[in-house]
């Protein structure tokens, strides 16, 4: 027995000896400094809606700056514009956001109508505006679904896309796309809403509200998520107003803009009962929380909308052949990714002169240098998911 408490004795001196070992070269290691270096992420990256590139320079696993290379997937839409008819832009423009098409067409055709001095019927301009927050709801359930994703949690993602198929069936059913609908017109839209579509609608509606309760259980409610979402990517009120931010990524700092409500617009958003969400503390949790909350409230509208809906014709007198009078108009709508305008000159011709596009996602994306400076690797993934854009929407 003696010999083994020697034993034991002798090597538990010996453990002792290489821990204070090993914490002495710690300790050094910590004194020391590290190598810089450059880490590519991207130009094909899973945590991104398209193709981009992050260049960023670390410290160890900080974040001394980062660049964003855009330009992989540029398309040249506002050129496109020039060599098409005022009708053929809404095929081309929906494809900007792929992910919420039918809200791109809208301002276009806002744009060309208060051009010709055109106003859609009251019943058309319901129709639209159903359409579009439908289309918003389908953009950010995969929003909900795919930054779960991106922190490790694939649940989330195939609840969003299960759910998501019952609000695209029904866009499908009145437009005929269910990505790329080009479905509105100079004047109105293109057709009436079939038999059966507002009740089954309405039923779409309860499913993604039930979506949005096992959102609130399954990500919000996780301790992984709020750990690593809460006090990260966080972005002060005036920081995102300088930047030009919109949409969620505007209102989760705190600032109470939407222009549904605050811009003057023929849709009939004045006409419904709702609420701007907004959220203080402006991460990368507030930004998930506004969306879920705003993707609810959209349910609340489609179902007023539906339940508002006018009788009438949904086109407006316009000639058959359309040749848009000569001036200048500019209008933006509150898209699913934020504020989305068309700065549309004509000519007289039947194509425009120019049209300059202002996206959502090229404005959200610029604050990207400044908000991920100072953040660690996986803190990346996090905020880039957190934005949210579509990199369509940024190489236009």
């Amino acid at each position: 027995m003696t010999d083994m408490t020697a034993d034991l004795d002798i090597n538990n001196s010996e453990q002792l000896r290489y821990i204070a070992a090993q914490a002495a070269d710690a300790r050094v290691n910590v004194e020391l400094e590290t190598e810089g270096m450059t880490l590519n992420i991207g130009p094909q990256h899973p945590a991104t809606h398209g193709t981009l590139r992050i260049v960023a320079r670390l410290d160890g696993e900080q974040v001394i700056s980062a660049e964003p290379i855009m330009g992989y997937m540029h398309r040249g839409y506002e050129k496109l514009t020039e060599v098409r008819t005022y009708p053929q832009v809404t095929t081309l423009i929906n494809r900007i956001d792929w992910v919420g098409s039918f809200a791109n067409e809208v301002p276009f055709i806002l744009a060309a109508e208060e051009l010709m001095e055109v106003e859609a019927p009251p019943r058309a301009q319901y129709i639209r505006t159903a359409l579009f927050e439908m289309g918003r709801i389908a953009n950010i359930m995969l929003f909900l679904g795919d930054m779960a994703v991106q922190l490790g949690g694939v649940t989330a993602i195939f609840y969003a896309f299960r759910d998501r198929e019952f609000v695209l069936n029904q866009i499908e059913s009145v437009t005929g796309g269910r990505f790329h609908p080009n479905f509105n017109r100079i004047g109105g839209v293109k057709d009436d809403l079939p038999a059966g579509w507002i009740k089954e609608t309405k039923s779409s509606m309860q499913k993604v509200r039930d979506f949005c309760d096992e959102m609130e259980d399954l990500v919000v409610g996780n301790e992984i998520f709020q750990s690593r979402c809460r006090g990260v990517g966080v972005i002060p009120a005036d920081v995102a107003t300088s930047y030009g931010l919109s949409g969620a990524n505007l209102r989760a700092s705190g600032v109470d803009w939407d222009l549904r409500r605050d811009a003057e617009s023929p849709l009939a958003w004045k006409d419904l009962d709702w609420k701007v969400w907004t959220h203080p503390d402006g991460d990368s949790f507030s930004r998930y929380w506004v969306r879920l909350q705003e993707t609810r409230e959209a349910t609340y509208m489609v179902e007023q909308l539906l339940d508002g809906l006018p009788t009438g014709p949904i086109m407006a007198k316009v000639p058959r052949i359309i040749k848009v009078p000569a001036g200048e108009s500019y209008v933006q709508t509150e898209n699913p990714l934020g504020a989305m305008g068309y700065y549309v000159i004509s000519k007289g011709e039947l194509t425009p002169f120019r049209v300059k596009i202002r996206t959502a996602s090229f404005s959200n994306m610029s604050i990207s240098p400044w908000l991920l400076e100072g953040v660690y690797v996986p803190d990346i993934a996090t905020i880039l998911a957190s934005l949210y854009f579509i990199l369509g929407d940024i190489d236009r």
